[in-house]
């Protein structure tokens, strides 16, 4: 596991609600890795829109898996020159971040 929150930097162009759907994607595929209660519990992101910047915590092990997931889903949806990824110790804030079930649920903002 990682102790350590991952920040995707998208460039100017990138269509951040379609990379969000795409985080959503990833949630599910860790759903059924992990059942659906434990990502709830584990997994949490943000979207700084204004920024193009998406934050995953990767501390847990739904994280992790998440964060693997996405990785691999947004370089072939949108190439590997559209964003960067590094570590970050920036927290997540918890009031602004949301879990969803499904491809189709609201954002976190």
């Amino acid at each position: 596991m990682s102790d350590t929150v991952f920040r995707f930097s998208f460039r100017a162009g990138v269509d951040l609600t379609e990379v969000e759907a795409t985080l959503h994607l990833a949630i599910v595929a860790a759903e059924g890795l992990f059942g659906e209660a434990r990502v709830r519990m584990e997994v949490a992101y943000h979207v700084d829109a204004p920024h193009c910047v998406i934050l995953i915590d990767g501390r847990t092990g739904a994280g992790d898996a998440v964060v693997r997931v996405f990785t691999a889903f947004i370089t072939r949806e949108f190439g590997e020159d559209s964003f960067q990824v590094r570590r970050t110790s920036q927290p997540i804030n918890p009031r602004a971040t949301t879990t969803p079930t499904a491809p189709t649920a609201g954002a976190a903002t």
